[in-house]
């Protein structure tokens, strides 16, 4: 999977996340202010609310970018890519902002399990990442039988796997290997959930429909596979 880099994040974005994060550890989550954070950082309010729209945000500084970017990789997608594989891969990208700075990550993660408003928070943003991998797969299911709830579901599905294996890498402070957790609790999805992809064959009649499984999928996926494509419900 290839994706375009990051932009460069300006430098007074970072300081107003490391002074928040210096605070936080310090004097509490609640106990801290916009007003205690400029000050540590040696920057206005206002240069606060230019990045971060609350205090909130300041605790997820990069869950803005990283929803960009799955939504442009989704976008970006053609129609030979597997809708399920395509997905998983999307995920991939929020393992990957999280690896970038493993012990901001942990850091986060502890601050979060503390402070009730902020697992609120976070449960939001999840939200959002669901929402885009779902919108991604009711296009690409759209006309088939069940398709809204086929893309609702694997949406669902491929979150929790996710998160399960992103939890259990931040719970091991980070030590563990992150990449190789997400790719065997995806790997379970893709078994699960995994399409098989209809192709025409060059010169071939109109109603003639190629169906590639995987060796292992059961029979009766790859019936109702056929089914589907041939337009029987």
């Amino acid at each position: 999977m290839r994706t375009e880099p990051a932009a460069v994040r300006p430098p007074m974005r970072d300081a107003l996340v490391t002074a928040a994060f210096q605070l936080f550890l310090e004097r509490g989550y609640e106990q801290t202010t916009v007003d205690d954070i400029v000050a540590l950082a040696g920057v206005g309010r206002r240069s606060f609310f230019r990045y971060f729209p609350s205090k909130e945000d300041v605790v997820f500084p990069d869950h803005e970018r990283c929803l960009a970017d799955m939504t442009a990789f989704l976008a970006a997608s053609g129609e030979d890519d597997e809708p399920v594989q395509r997905v998983c891969d999307a995920a991939r990208l929020v393992l990957r902002m999280y690896a970038e700075n493993p012990a901001f990550s942990v850091q986060r993660y502890r601050l979060t399990k503390r402070v009730p408003g902020l697992r609120a928070y976070e449960l939001s943003v999840v939200w959002r990442y669901e929402r885009a991998l779902a919108e991604y797969l009711r296009e690409r299911f759209a006309g088939r039988r069940d398709g809204i709830l086929r893309a609702d579901v694997i949406a669902a599905a491929v979150v929790a796997a996710h998160n399960n294996a992103l939890r259990s890498w931040l719970r091991s402070d980070g030590r563990d290997d992150a990449e190789a957790a997400v790719d065997h609790a995806l790997g379970c999805v893709r078994s699960a959930f995994g399409t098989a992809a209809p192709q025409r064959i060059a010169g071939a009649a109109e109603d003639v429909v190629v169906v590639v499984a995987r060796r292992d999928a059961p029979l009766w996926r790859v019936v109702k596979e056929i089914e589907s494509q041939l337009g029987r419900n």
